[in-house]
């Protein structure tokens, strides 16, 4: 197995311990709201709920927040633009964007485990124009076009 932990500078200005890995294969670590009062999220609302984390990501990697499938599951509760992309120019404080898609509210607390973050290698595209592509079985065929 090739694993490779990669340095990534945080600064934390919350009350709650940095993000972890809650089991040894886990890819992604909980993150936590750090919000000065409980927040009531209710239907179909979406709030960017702060982390108070702050991180320095290597270049050639960025940081992808995606929703817990806990929350997901039993209470609607989702990233709205999953997976979120921090890019590693970035610097300020990251924010997971929630939405509430439950027919309940749903109150988040300061400490609430509420998304998941996984460091991930980027590439960069080199465009190469040209005048056609390669043929495929599938074609131009798009949305749903192999059936059920």
């Amino acid at each position: 197995m090739n694993e490779k932990n990669i340095p990534v500078k945080i600064i934390n200005k919350s009350n709650n311990p940095e993000p972890g890995y809650a089991t040894a294969g886990a890819s992604g670590m909980d993150i936590r709201a750090f919000v000065n009062e409980p927040l009531v999220l209710e239907p179909m609302q979406r709030f960017a709920v702060p982390t108070g984390l702050y991180v320095e990501i290597p270049n050639g990697f960025e940081i992808q927040i995606r929703s817990r499938s806990g929350l997901a599951i039993n209470h609607g509760i989702s990233c709205l633009n999953s997976p979120g992309t921090i890019d590693s120019d970035y610097r300020g404080e990251i924010k997971v964007i929630l939405i509430n898609l439950g027919k309940e509210s749903f109150t988040i607390n300061s400490g609430d485990r509420i998304a998941q973050m996984v460091l991930a290698v980027t590439e960069k595209i080199q465009w190469n124009l040209v005048e056609s592509i390669d043929a495929t079985e599938r074609g131009e065929g798009g949305f749903g076009h192999t059936g059920k």
